[in-house]
């Protein structure tokens, strides 16, 4: 859906991306991670044209990004960013119709639209309609950006360090939400971020870079197990890539079925493996039952097999 072919940008004379080639699919949450200055920022912003690349080129849909208008081809794209930038002396309800009212959507098309993703991001239309943002809370006022840059259906989504001004506990809950809808809608989304596991939790397609340059893409499984330098394999943390592998895989891939179950506190099936590693511990056994989303007692999952999941050349 999106192709980057040698393209470079330059400030002040300094490369800030280096012959860059991506191809980000139609369909795919792909994250864009890397050291601080890497040029991943950058890179998101060429897509919309809030910076314009120097040399190479970069399609969309099929068609250079220059040959769409710059206000057509951002509405084509929602954009959501760590500082929100809601109105504040607008509702909820008028800032997330803040697009669909440009494109002159008609009074009920846009009241429809605007409960659909209150209801969608979890917030009750009820409550938050009619609500201020300095009413809401940062995760809440994250969640508005979200919708608002969703409001007129657009066929991507860019998101440049949406939660990095979040707690850790509000932070992981947008994270799954964005996950949620993005797996309910098909949506594409490319996001950046400076945080690894956000990264390794939310990717289908991972882009890691420094100075400029692509290091290496791909799976996350794949960025894990084979790095392809000693940068890749430092940036991920030699010690820490089995850990990292584990948040990977899901309980329900390494049940047992049709054992007997055994004793302990169940662990359920969307579990990660890296949570359930800490269920181990904490009861201090090598076996433990798993139950499905109704409660069911499906098989055991055994440590044994964990710990060689997560095991990394």
């Amino acid at each position: 859906m999106i192709e980057f072919e040698h393209v470079t940008k330059a400030f002040h004379g300094k490369a800030a991306v280096s012959d860059v080639s991506l191809n980000f699919a139609e369909g795919a949450f792909s994250v864009l991670v890397g050291t601080s200055g890497s040029g991943k920022s950058t890179t998101l912003k060429m897509i919309n044209r809030m910076v314009d690349f120097d040399s190479g080129m970069i399609r969309f849909a099929g068609e250079p990004v220059t040959r769409h208008p710059v206000t057509t081809l951002r509405r084509r794209m929602g954009y959501a960013i760590q500082s929100i930038g809601l109105f504040p002396h607008w509702t909820v309800a008028e800032n997330i119709a803040t697009v669909p009212r440009l494109l002159n959507w008609s009074g009920k098309k846009i009241h429809s639209r605007v409960i659909e993703l209150l209801e969608l991001l979890n917030l009750d239309p009820a409550v938050f309609y009619q609500r201020y943002p300095h009413q809401l809370s940062g995760g809440q006022q994250q969640r508005v950006g979200v919708a608002r840059a969703l409001a007129a259906d657009p066929e991507v989504l860019l998101m440049d360090e949406p939660f990095g001004a979040l707690d850790p506990v509000t932070r992981s809950s947008l994270q799954q939400e964005i996950l949620r809808v993005q797996r309910a809608q098909g949506r594409t989304i490319i996001l950046v971020t400076h945080d690894i596991d956000e990264a390794l939790a939310l990717a289908d397609h991972l882009v890691l870079m420094d100075n400029g340059k692509v290091v290496q893409q791909g799976a996350p499984d794949t960025l894990l197990r084979q790095p392809a330098s000693d940068f890749v394999r430092g940036f991920f943390g030699d010690s820490d890539r089995g850990i990292r592998l584990l948040g990977l895989y899901r309980v329900k891939n390494l049940v047992r079925q049709g054992e007997a179950p055994s004793d302990g506190q169940p662990v359920t099936v969307a579990l990660s493996l890296r949570e359930a590693l800490s269920a181990f511990i904490q009861q201090a056994r090598s076996v433990l039952p798993v139950v499905n989303d109704a409660g069911e007692v499906v098989g055991n999952l055994h440590l044994q097999d964990v710990i060689h999941q997560g095991v990394t050349p």
